[in-house]
Formats: C-alpha cells, sequence, structure tokens
C-alpha cells in the first residue's frame, strides 16, 4: 500500500518572557479555534514546550501548508509576469476574505470558553469521521490523525506535537471572565462580541489549493473590537499595541493618534480591507508609493490624510469607488463588514 506524503506548516512562537508570553500566544490558538469558518486556517494541533536554549517556552501551531503561498506571492508574482487580476477574480478573492472578517465582527458566543471545551470533548470521536469527509475537500489540506496522540507523518508511531488544552481557569481574551460569571448567573443569551483581526493585508490571506478560496490565518493581534479610550495612558498604550501588532502600511489613521474619549471598534478592519483590496488591484498598499518609500515621505502622515490615488487601470468605476468607500478617515464614515460583502459580489 502506497504511503500518501502530506506536508504541514508548524508556526513557532518563542516566549522568552515565560507564562505572560505564553497567555499571548495562547491568544492566538484560541482564536483558531474560536473563529470557525471555510475561509479562516484551522489549526490542527499545538503544544507548549520548554525551550532547550533558555529559560522561556515555546509554542508551536501545527497547520495546513497551502502551497500556493498567500495573496502577497500572488501580487508579486504579477509584477514578476506583468499581470494583473481580472476583476471577476480579485473580488471572489476579496469576498472570501470579507465572509472571514465577518465571522470574527459577528461573532456570538455561547460561552466564553464554548469552542474550547466542545473541542476538548469531541475531538477524539471528531478525528475519523472529520478525515473522512474533509479529504474530499480540496481547499484543505488534512492531516493523518492517529487519534488521542496528536497528528504524525506518514503513520510514525510519535506524533509532531501532542494535545494542547487551554485549561479552564485560563483567561484568553479579555472581557471572558466577566462572559463566564454572566452565563453562571443565568444571565441572558450572550450578544455578538465583535473581534478585530487588526492585521490584514494580503501576507495574511493564504490562497486555498483550489486556487480560489481565500483563507485568513494569523490571528496574533486579534482582540475584542470594541475598546473605550478613557484617558490618555490607554490612548498610548493602544497607539504602542498598534504600532506593534498591525503592519503600518495597512494599519487605520485612528491607530496611528488614537483619541481619548474616543472608543476604537471593528471599522479598523474595513480600512485594512480597503487598502488589501487596492493593492490587489494595483500591486502595492495606497499608501506604499514613491514618496514614501523611495522619497522619504511619512506612511504615517500619508494614511492620516487619506492620501492616495487610483493608478491609470481598466478596472471599473465600482471597484474604485469600493475602495474609496473604506479608505474614509472617519470610522463612521466606512461600510460595516455586511455592506463591503454584498457590495463585492
Amino acid at each position: 500500500m502506497a504511503t500518501v506524503q502530506r506536508q504541514f506548516a508548524l508556526k513557532k512562537i518563542r516566549c522568552p518572557t515565560g507564562s505572560e508570553g505564553v497567555k499571548e500566544a495562547m491568544r492566538e490558538v484560541e482564536a483558531y479555534r474560536r473563529f470557525k469558518h471555510p475561509n479562516i486556517i484551522r489549526i490542527l494541533d499545538s503544544a507548549v514546550v520548554q525551550d532547550p536554549e533558555g529559560e522561556g517556552q515555546i509554542v508551536y501551531l501545527f497547520l495546513p501548508l497551502y502551497k500556493r503561498g498567500n495573496l502577497q506571492d500572488a501580487i508579486n508574482a504579477n509584477l514578476v509576469n506583468n499581470r494583473h487580476f481580472s476583476e471577476k477574480d480579485m473580488l471572489r478573492l476579496f469576498r472570501g476574505t470579507c465572509l472571514a472578517v465577518r465571522a470574527m465582527h459577528e461573532y456570538r458566543p455561547t460561552s466564553a470558553r464554548s469552542a474550547v471545551r466542545a473541542e476538548a470533548h469531541q475531538q477524539s470521536r471528531r478525528n475519523a469521521a472529520a478525515h473522512a469527509d474533509d479529504d474530499n475537500d480540496e481547499r484543505f489540506p488534512q492531516p493523518e490523525g492517529d487519534g488521542d496522540g496528536g497528528y504524525s507523518y506518514d503513520g510514525a508511531s510519535v506524533p509532531l506535537v501532542t494535545k494542547h488544552r487551554v485549561e479552564e481557569h485560563d483567561v484568553v481574551f479579555d472581557g471572558d471572565e466577566e462572559l463566564e460569571q454572566q452565563q453562571r448567573n443565568d444571565g441572558p443569551p450572550l450578544e455578538i462580541i465583535p473581534y478585530a483581526h487588526r492585521d490584514l493585508k494580503p501576507g495574511n490571506v493564504m490562497i486555498a489549493d483550489d486556487g480560489a478560496t481565500p483563507i485568513l490565518m494569523d490571528f496574533g493581534s486579534t482582540m475584542k473590537a470594541r475598546i473605550a479610550v478613557e484617558n490618555r495612558q490607554q490612548a498610548l498604550l493602544q497607539q504602542d499595541i498598534a504600532a506593534e501588532q498591525s503592519t503600518m502600511a495597512y494599519r487605520a489613521p485612528e491607530l496611528f493618534d488614537v483619541k481619548t474619549g474616543v472608543p476604537l471598534d471593528e471599522k479598523v478592519d474595513i480600512w485594512s480591507l480597503g487598502c488589501t483590496l487596492y493593492a490587489l488591484a494595483y500591486s502595492h498598499s495606497p499608501f506604499e508609493n514613491t514618496q514614501t518609500t523611495e522619497q522619504g515621505g511619512s506612511i504615517a502622515m500619508a494614511v492620516l490624510s487619506a492620501q492616495y490615488k487610483h493608478p491609470q487601470s481598466a478596472y471599473s468605476q465600482g471597484l474604485r469607488e469600493l475602495i474609496d468607500s473604506m479608505l474614509k478617515i472617519n470610522p463612521k464614515e466606512r461600510p460595516d463588514i455586511n455592506q463591503i460583502a454584498y457590495s463585492s459580489l
């Protein structure tokens, strides 16, 4: 019997600060498990191990490998080959990305850690059935499961990484503890809790093996979307977080200059989606141009003034208007994720 050769991606996150760094990394693990959608990458396994080269720890994330790469790879290939996406193909990729983001912006928990508990309770029972179904789905590369032991290559007896669970008492995202308390007190049904990805860009959208399905990944910057900014200290903290976790050329203007008394919300992702669609059309972010990259100009100043132009192209006026609608300096003037998803049909 021939052995099926499979390849996977192993993401390694070093946590030299120990438990605090591990907690941050586990937020990414929990995000992969919490947001379930065909256009969101599925984590296959995770593990936390002691760093053999230091005093910290290492978090491993075992993920599908998408051989077609990401949207940035496709953009780079287009540049080399002097090609462009057709508007139809570009909007299909963009809309799939929007649907993934919608799963985050409209997340409705049944409990704060229901996704993790369900995963722990059902994993062994699901393995066989899930693999049988998914082997026919060419969008999602699937591993050979070996039951309770984890996932392994080519039937090896030792799994690549062992099962890791977020413990029941762990607070993974800010607000989880309050949600748990609300459920214990038999409170009303939990409402939608929007989350923001905070680092949407072509490099974080993989292309599935069917060549047509976008897969959103890299949730290391994910957090609850709606954040009150009550004083200058909180404003500076949010600026620092954004500077560390959100790519500058795709970062919303309100994250460059966080205002006291003005809350942040999921509209930061809408701006990033506008930059992403622009990059698919014109091969770069609207704020990565000759002036900002070669002439000493400031990306931050260009973003804060929404200073960009559409190059000459064969794309429709409707596409240009869709991009412009997302790149409004005032977040309240930007459309929501549903308006964008349906506009891109």
